[in-house]
């Protein structure tokens, strides 16, 4: 179980949080404390659980305190935090509100032999709806506070920094096993057997698995890359120097899809135009909205991914035949409620009828939002996520981003993709989707497009 530091952690961070928005731009602030506290803050279990309201822990901890901290010292006013773009403010409603139709459309118990799923009550509203909002901050923050070019340059030296703070727990835990969450907080987060790789370990230090902390990594080489391809001289050295260690973090932190990520990925950072990036980006942007259609329409090429993993291990060949089981499986299910889904309480996941076991495994953060609040909750927050890229690129003709906008652009759609066969949504990846959103805001404002207002530092 946590134990008392734990605990002082969650309690203390919305001091730390007022304190870098009193000594920091509201932008770096807002980076530093989303992003110290995704690395730094306890895991699940540690949390404190109110009733009625979601749970406060190290996911809502920050994006609450971020908020709150921001409006009290008048660095954010509350109609800063709304869109635009008309498409996106229905996503964002879309997003906030589906939960309501989710719970008023499952009042029902289901029973799977001798386990019986409660059904949704009104008073759970409540928690649902003010946790859609708390995931939703980091965007609207971001879209508020990253609206330029040199905040998203701060944004990738952030990635940087907190990649090299992260290079030494990392190999501690490469070398000693997976113990500082333990020797810290007092209690370990996850399956210890999923964090022994080979004849080694894999680094999970204070994230949810070991499969985070390598992505994180990845991010980090990406966003170094992205920084030395623009920099000169000693700067420059430096960045190409991070990089390059980063990437020897990546290989020891024994995750193959990070790996591969990066692998492709980095020579179109250092290589290839700004449009062929952003044009990769949007494509991964679109994939992980089409997805869900493609595997409906039975056009995704299972047998040949399948085959593709088989040359690669026969282990991997498995785990991905197991993955697209099933996602077939639980979308048959999810068109038993398509539009707002199933709920919480694994009412999404299918279940044996005799023994009551549970008997599929929802492994990507798509299958889960489709199953938990259907077809409705998955529009609205992959399209919060991958309309900014999207619109990015459409634009980009018109207002051609910078670097760094690009960059970030790459490391979002990233993220996007693995979203599919993973569930590595992080504050992050929210933080950067709001970022672009807040740059294709900016340029339409000065395209004549629409009137943007004056930069939030010019009028405090």
């Amino acid at each position: 179980m946590p134990n008392v530091i734990a605990s002082i952690a969650l309690l203390v961070w919305p001091l730390v949080t007022l304190a870098l928005f009193r000594r920091l731009r509201p932008g770096t602030a807002l980076v530093a404390s989303l992003l110290a506290g995704y690395l730094l803050l306890p895991p699940l279990p540690a949390e404190f659980d109110p009733p009625l309201l979601p749970s406060l822990n190290k996911s809502t901890i920050p994006s609450l305190s971020v908020l709150f901290v921001a409006l009290a010292l008048r660095r954010l006013r509350p109609g800063d935090l709304v869109p635009r773009h008309p498409l996106m403010q229905v996503a964002l409603a879309a997003f906030v509100l589906s939960p309501l139709m989710t719970v008023l459309r499952n009042d029902d118990p289901l029973a799977f032999g001798p386990l019986i799923l409660p059904a949704l009550r009104l008073i759970e509203i409540p928690g649902l709806l003010i946790q859609q909002w708390l995931l939703a901050v980091p965007f609207l923050m971001a879209r508020a506070f990253l609206r330029d070019e040199a905040e998203h340059r701060m944004l990738l030296w952030a990635l940087v920094a907190g990649g090299l703070a992260y290079t030494l727990p990392i190999l501690i835990e490469v070398r000693l096993s997976p113990q500082l969450n333990t020797w810290i907080y007092g209690y370990f987060q996850h399956s210890f057997s999923q964090m022994v790789r080979g004849d080694g370990f894999r680094p999970i230090v204070f994230l949810y698995h070991g499969l985070w902390v390598a992505f994180f990594v990845a991010m980090t080489v990406l966003a170094a890359l992205g920084l030395a391809r623009e920099a000169r001289g000693r700067r420059a050295v430096g960045l190409w120097i991070a990089g390059a260690g980063l990437m020897g973090v990546l290989v020891l932190a024994k995750s193959l899809a990070p790996l591969l990520y990066v692998l492709l990925l980095a020579p179109a950072i250092l290589l290839a135009p700004r449009r062929v990036q952003l044009l990769g980006a949007a494509a991964m942007a679109a994939l992980s909205l089409g997805y869900p259609l493609l595997k409906g329409a039975d056009l995704v090429p299972q047998e040949r991914l399948l085959e593709w993993a088989g040359d690669i291990s026969a282990d991997r060949a498995q785990s991905l035949g197991f993955r697209f089981d099933n996602e077939d499986v639980l979308l048959e299910r999810v068109m038993e409620r398509p539009a707002f889904g199933w709920g919480i309480w694994g009412r999404n996941l299918l279940y044996d009828r005799e023994s009551g076991r549970e008997i599929t495994v929802t492994d990507g953060r798509w299958l889960v939002v489709i199953g938990v609040f259907g077809w409705v909750g998955f529009l609205a927050e992959f399209g919060l996520l991958a309309f900014p890229v999207l619109r990015l690129w459409i634009g980009a003709g018109r207002s051609p981003p910078g670097a760094a906008t690009v960059t970030l652009a790459v490391i979002l759609g990233m993220n996007l993709v693995d979203l599919l066969p993973n569930a590595t949504l992080t504050p992050l990846t929210f933080l950067a989707a709001g970022a672009i959103l807040g740059r294709v805001e900016a340029a339409l404002g000065e395209t004549g497009a629409r009137r943007a207002p004056p930069p939030l530092r010019t009028v405090l």
